[in-house]
């Protein structure tokens, strides 16, 4: 899956799982973009306007984890916080401060595609 921030595209490498069969196949219909705000210090966090399957665990995130929260929501990890998540993936080929940097300060928008 790609992921487009601020005009950079970054390639994400999913899990398998329920979640991310039903993601991939609308995003076959079309293109997300997504309004994600700053939460916490440590993520960017969004409604993805429906809902995915979970299969939430208790998981400690690293940088470039991306996860589906509460089923309708996608956070993407810049520092690790520990919750139960539903894996979606994990942001390939950047460093911890490069994806800091792409991200920014405050809100961010992203678009998914694939």
């Amino acid at each position: 899956m790609n992921l487009i921030i601020n005009n950079q595209t970054l390639l994400v490498n999913l899990v398998d799982n329920d979640a991310t069969t039903e993601l991939i196949n609308r995003l076959k219909e079309k293109d997300l973009t997504l309004n994600l705000s700053e939460y916490g210090g440590f993520e960017k966090v969004g409604p993805l306007k429906f809902s995915l399957p979970r299969s939430d665990t208790y998981i400690t995130t690293n940088c470039g984890d991306i996860v589906l929260y509460s089923g309708n929501q996608i956070s993407i990890f810049y520092e690790s916080n520990s919750w139960s998540y539903t894996r979606l993936g994990k942001i390939a080929n950047i460093s911890d401060e490069e994806l800091k940097q792409i991200l920014g300060k405050g809100n961010v928008t992203i678009t998914l595609s694939i």
